[in-house]
This record gives C-alpha cells, structure tokens and sequence, in this order.
C-alpha cells in the first residue's frame, strides 16, 4: 500500500518535476548526480532500482547507458512518466516497503524519498529496504536537501524579504520540517551529518556525502556559464574536485551520498 502525504501528491501531480532538472541553475544538480552515479555505479548492464525517480529524468539515462532500470514512485503521474523512457520499467510504490526479493539488485537509487519523509523512522526504514533489496557490495545512493538550502535560494531570488519567509526559515533551520505550499511542499532539508547516523542505523557502513552543487547554484549569471560547453565543463570539474569537502556539504542545495550494502 502507498502512504504519501495528500500535499505532496498534490504538489506532484502538477507535473512540473518532469522539467525541474532540465532548465536553469537545476541542471547543475542533474549534472553532478549524473557524474557522482556513472562513478559509482557498477558497469553495465547491471540492474538499477530508482526508488523515487519521479518522471524518469535519471532513469532516462541510465537505461541509455545500458542499464537494465526500474522506476518506483507513488505518484501515479510519474509512472506513466517514466513507463515512456525508451528501455525504462515503472510502477507505483513506497519506498518503506519495497515489493522485491532481498538482493535483488545490482545497484538501489533513492532519489527523492528522503525530502519528503520527515519522520526519522521512515527515513530510516527506505534506507533499510534500499539495503535489503541491494545485492551484498552493490550500490545504495540516497538523495537529500542541505537543511539551509531554502534560505540560500531566498536570499538568492530576494523572496526572504516577503511577509512571514524569514521567520519560517528560521523555524526550518531549528526544526528540518517544511511544510508551506507556497514554497515547496511538505519536506525535510537535512544536517550534513544526520545522513551519516541515518545511513549507520539503516546498517549502511562508510557512507560517502558528495555535495552536488557547492556555492555555485548562488552565483548570479551562472546559467549563462551552464549555457556555453566550455565554461560548464570547467564548473563541473570544479565541483567534482570539492564535492565530498566535509566544510562545503551545507552549501550545496543537495546532497548524494552512497554506500555499499
């Protein structure tokens, strides 16, 4: 059974993460995930779940690259989404429960269940199932957002300065928990260092944090160096050389960090 809180589907069901990674500064994080995955994933063909994967924005590629990938998500949109991606397999489901043999998988991606579980336990729980249904050695990855990447951005577009936003990301660095429609919807925004107690409990040794956009999502004309193939390749290299910098993770808007089961 999916258990999805009412204002997340609703946020979903919108159809706007089909685009998200596709415009703009986001395209740094498509990118990164992109570079940190092809890099510690297993060589192909080799079987990939991706727990969470929305539209198959990741499940595109990795099926391109020659990955036998299966997408599962609870919004029904994004099955139908992702079911379209050439070689891509979807269905619907929750990452706390995953309906799989243990071991089953070369490598688990959870690449948006943990933004949108604020109870440690569930959070705890994904992980877990993503360990379990993993192969012994294979590959567990799990997306997160910096606890201070909504106040970044709102400094970075200046909407910090509207009525009643600065004392909510106030609230929102105390507590993690966001839950305003107006701004995202329901969602928990990590400490850097609460992944690596989360990843232990779950039994995930030796987790890896890799910050996938470092300052660089806040500098102002920075889609115009996106834009041009040379500049963006320098802005890449750069943010793999920093990545996992223990001092830079709050920094980046998200976080990867990988594991091995």
């Amino acid at each position: 059974m999916v258990e999805l809180d009412s204002r997340v589907l609703a946020y979903y069901e919108q159809g706007k993460e089909d685009s998200r990674l596709r415009d703009g500064v986001n395209r740094l994080e498509f990118w990164r995930t992109q570079d940190v995955l092809r890099r510690s994933l297993p060589p192909a063909p080799a079987r990939v779940l991706d727990v969470g994967g929305g539209s198959g924005v990741h499940a595109e590629w990795l099926a391109a690259d020659g990955y036998e990938t299966e997408v599962l998500d609870p919004v029904p949109l994004h099955v139908q989404q992702a079911a379209r991606c050439t070689g891509v397999t979807a269905r619907l489901g929750d990452a706390r429960e995953l309906p799989y043999e243990d071991g089953s998988y070369d490598a688990v991606l959870l690449m948006g269940p943990l933004y949108h579980l604020p109870d440690r336990s569930d959070r705890v729980r994904a992980l877990a199932e993503a360990r379990r249904v993993a192969r012994p050695g294979g590959l567990v990855a799990a997306a997160s957002i910096s606890r201070y990447a909504a106040l970044h951005d709102h400094w970075r577009t200046g909407v910090f300065a509207e009525p009643g936003v600065h004392d909510r990301m106030l609230r929102l660095l105390t507590m993690g928990v966001l839950h305003q429609a107006d701004l995202f919807t329901t969602a928990y925004f990590h400490e850097p260092d609460e992944l690596l107690a989360e990843f232990a409990d779950a039994g995930l040794a030796d987790p890896l944090r890799h910050g996938l956009e470092a300052a660089a999502w806040l500098v102002g004309g920075m889609d115009g160096h996106l834009d041009d193939a040379g500049r963006r390749a320098m802005v890449l290299e750069a943010l793999m050389a920093m990545g996992t910098e223990p001092s830079l993770l709050g920094v980046s808007g998200h976080l990867l960090t990988v594991a091995r089961a």
